[in-house]
């Protein structure tokens, strides 16, 4: 079934064109990926999908019964309501329909004809249709997964985070048929990435997606479409797949390329001295000879950019930390006293749920917090290069070159030579046509991929990284990757990209928000591993424990005074075992009672005993629901 249609679509702005005469659709299942360099058109696109903006030609069709949630990469809400008035005042079906429903079972309170009564079995069938009675049970499951407990909280309290994962709600609670998703992962930390990813896996969702993260990609997504060159290509398979027949149409554009080139220079040497006389064959020979013109005059497939920027020399003294702790009046940050003496060359990863105080622990190291207790000692030769989450500041009304130039003109490179400020914007891909646009033209993703350029300028030998990846094209994420795996100084990553994280680091700063840094010898897939394991090892304990013989439990029981029935695990286990007996049961009530309303429609007055009735049955569901996954969480 087909949901989403898009047919020789075209956009450009001037003389930038973003894509021409593009086509694709969505079927009905499908987990597409869309990728492209930043400046190549996806929010935009993105942009026309939500009738935002309007293409040069082409035309986009959705499928009229079909419902469609968007989650744009920059959301914005009205910061002075509540989150649960931002849920209440949900546009979508579920919410149409129930507020209809409560509508007409007032009205079928003063009225009994039968005009009310259709009225009434019409809504009932579509509430059943839509399975709105569960629509409360939905929110609160979604609501709990993100760990969003208080919904009286006001927006602008919120942090970047926790307006993401808000946004993320309400486009999930909706349930919408097709999801369109610009950066889901952008703010969100890597236990939220990796619910979102198990949710996002089920059959029945149908998404178009733009995303960096290539762990993510590969484990939603089976299809990957890119613009490229204002053009599309589809790849059906996961990110290697993607990045192997990629290599191989550029490598035989390429040739066909070269091909062209020497098959012009030949024939414009003969149209240059063919008779004005033309026969049928010299005919067809220019018209042949128009399409190699136009062939050869393509651009070959850049290379990609080369960072190659000096580094500053760096002593034997980097930076020690003696036994620091930190914490805020109500927060609670390093409160075990943490030692750590960074060594050349080594790339270290921090990794933690947003809110825990990461970027708090990048600002100790950089002089720009003071510890509570402890010391913190910076060599002399240090030169921090810090990529901050929160971006650059630019004045929008400069030039990109000048804000380059304001830098410095030359920048010398490792290999003894340097660069002139254009020179090194056209190695990041900004080519000289760009360079003299100003900084508001820039995407987002261009923007950080200039921040980057203005850090590496002042050739620090101490990069400090907070979330790099967002916003950062794939293509420029693998030639960072591949620039710090080269870098001799020292690396401090927070990303909740895992693939990133996993390619670089040497250790991993793990902070579980018990104010403990635990310094964990590999990278983050590594220590998850380690963490599954000692998990399994203590439940394999505590099951051993459980299954001693009951003559080896009596000869303890005078010094453990019966621990075994005060185990929390016990008590939980038989709550478990209630609930599982309990929920089925509800289950079937709420089914026999939603019939019993239909069959009741023509009596107004049962219709609402037994309304108040399912109310009361679906609220005690999804208490023992919620119920029930708090415990799953506690296996």
């Amino acid at each position: 079934m087909n949901l989403l249609s898009i047919n020789n679509l075209s956009k450009a702005y001037g003389a930038k064109v973003l894509f021409d005469k593009i086509s694709f659709g969505i079927n009905y299942g499908d987990k597409v990926a869309l990728v492209a360099k930043n400046g190549s058109g996806k929010s935009t696109l993105f942009k026309i999908l939500k009738g935002i903006e309007i293409p040069d030609e082409g035309e986009v069709v959705f499928r009229r019964d079909i419902t469609v949630g968007f989650l744009d990469q920059d959301f914005s809400f009205d910061e002075t309501l509540s989150i649960q008035t931002l849920i209440d005042n949900s546009d979508n079906d579920f919410v149409r329909c129930i507020k209809k429903y409560d509508e007409v079972i007032k009205e079928s309170e003063t009225k009994s004809d039968s005009a009310t009564a259709e009225k009434l079995e019409e809504t009932l069938n579509e509430m059943n249709r839509l399975q709105a009675w569960d629509y409360e049970k939905n929110i609160k499951e979604i609501l709990s997964r993100l760990e969003i407990n208080d919904t009286s909280q006001i927006i602008k309290t919120l942090s970047g985070g926790q307006k993401k994962r808000v946004a993320l709600a309400l486009t999930l609670i909706n349930k919408p048929t097709l999801i369109i998703m610009d950066e889901p992962t952008n703010h969100l930390d890597i236990d939220m990435i990796e619910w979102l990813e198990n949710y996002l896996q089920d059959e029945s969702l149908s998404i178009l997606l733009v995303t960096h993260d290539r762990y993510f990609l590969d484990e939603v997504c089976d299809r990957i479409i890119e613009i490229d060159n204002h053009q599309l290509y589809e790849y059906k398979g996961n990110f290697d797949y993607y990045l192997e027949k990629k290599a191989e149409r550029e490598a035989r554009l390429n040739s066909e390329i070269d091909k062209a080139r020497n098959l012009y220079r030949r024939e414009v040497v003969w149209v240059r001295k063919m008779p004005k006389a033309r026969t049928t064959k010299s005919k067809s020979r220019v018209d042949a000879f128009s399409e190699i013109e136009k062939k050869a005059k393509q651009k070959r497939v850049e290379k990609r950019i080369e960072l190659t920027v000096k580094m500053e020399r760096m002593g034997s003294k980097i930076v020690e930390m003696h036994r620091i702790t930190k914490n805020y009046p109500n927060k609670e940050i390093i409160t075990e006293p943490f030692t750590y003496t960074f060594i050349p060359g080594e790339k270290i990863g921090v990794v933690g749920k947003n809110g825990v105080g990461k970027t708090t622990l990048l600002n100790i190291i950089q002089g720009k917090e003071q510890v509570d207790t402890g010391k913190v000692s910076l060599g002399d030769t240090i030169v921090f290069g810090y990529y901050s989450q929160g971006g650059m500041q630019i004045n929008n009304d400069k030039r990109i070159i000048e804000i380059v130039r304001d830098i410095a003109e030359h920048i010398p490179l490792a290999n003894g030579t340097s660069l002139s400020a254009a020179q090194l914007l056209t190695r990041f891909n900004f080519p000289p046509n760009v360079q003299y646009s100003y900084a508001h033209t820039l995407s987002g993703g261009e923007k950080r991929r200039l921040f980057l350029l203005t850090i590496l300028m002042k050739n620090p030998n101490f990069l400090i990284l907070d979330e790099p990846t967002n916003d950062l094209d794939i293509v420029t994420l693998e030639t960072l990757e591949e620039f710090l795996e080269e870098f001799k100084g020292c690396v401090l990553i927070v990303s909740h990209d895992r693939y990133f994280i996993d390619r670089l680091v040497d250790h991993t700063f793990v902070m579980e928000g018990n104010g403990e840094i635990k310094d964990f010898p590999g990278n983050y897939t590594e220590y998850r591993i380690w963490k599954s394991e000692q998990k399994s090892e203590a439940k394999e304990a505590a099951q051993k424990e459980t299954n001693k013989p009951v003559e080896v439990i009596a000869a303890k029981e005078e010094k453990r005074v019966d621990a075994s029935t005060k185990k929390l695990s016990f008590k939980t286990q038989r709550e478990l075992e209630d609930l599982e007996k309990d929920m089925p049961k509800l289950e079937k009530q709420k089914a026999d009672l939603e019939q019993e309303i239909i069959s009741n429609a023509s009596d107004y007055s049962k219709v609402s005993e037994l309304t108040a009735k399912l109310k009361s049955v679906n609220d005690l569901l999804d208490e023992k629901g919620l119920r029930w996954l708090e415990i799953q969480e506690l296996q």
